[in-house]
């Protein structure tokens, strides 16, 4: 897929306040910290598009970027920063687990997880609730290149093993780098193919 344009659109409060326009939502999560905007930056090649702040938990509302005017790339709030007050990680609960289950346009998840660290409890809960719900999702491993390729291989066969305790079979996965752009084709063909078939599906 060639991004020719990618456009902020709308930051929401309230999963009401989302584009309710039809087009296809391919949505980025994942723990603070993580590397988010650096891939939502990397993804669209635009260095500038989601802002990366040095402090974990920045994102705090439901933000829309309009990818080639066909769909978006929605980027939604970290979870799980121990900074953040009780009260506001309760909100972020609310408003990701609300958009999650309500959104209608909404057609895969990508989980962001750092490749250099082992299966963390959060990320595990929040895989198996996307298995509750049924939502469509793929794994993201993030910063790569901080590891050699032995390392970030075995890291990301420990979290295969670990997935497989619980999970029939294991989802789409992906090894990224922001700073060496690597996983970007890989993560925008799979968009593209899935956006064929969505578009099969409806003829």
């Amino acid at each position: 897929m060639n991004v020719t344009s990618a456009v902020f659109d709308r930051s929401s409060q309230k999963v009401s306040q989302i584009p309710s326009g039809g087009l296809p939502e391919f949505a980025f999560i994942g723990r603070s910290n993580v590397g988010k905007s650096s891939l939502i930056n990397m993804l669209t090649g635009r260095p500038t598009l989601a802002k990366v702040s040095g402090t974990p938990g920045k994102t705090r509302l439901i933000n829309h970027f309009l990818i080639n005017d066909s769909w978006y790339l929605v980027d939604l709030p970290g979870y799980g920063y121990a900074r953040v007050s009780k009260a506001d990680r309760q909100g972020f609960s609310q408003l990701i687990t609300g958009y999650i289950r309500k959104s209608p346009s909404l057609v895969f998840l990508f989980v962001l997880v750092d490749s250099r660290h082992e299966p963390q409890k959060i990320d595990l809960e929040f895989i198996n609730f996307l298995g509750e719900n049924s939502i469509p999702f793929g794994i993201v491993f993030t910063k790569a290149d901080k590891l050699g390729p032995g390392k970030v291989k075995t890291n990301i066969e420990t979290y295969g093993r670990k997935l497989l305790e619980t999970w029939e079979e294991l989802p789409p996965m992906f090894v990224t780098s922001s700073e060496k752009k690597q996983g970007r084709d890989e993560i925008l063909g799979f968009i593209d193919q899935c956006l064929t078939d969505l578009h099969k599906g409806e003829e």
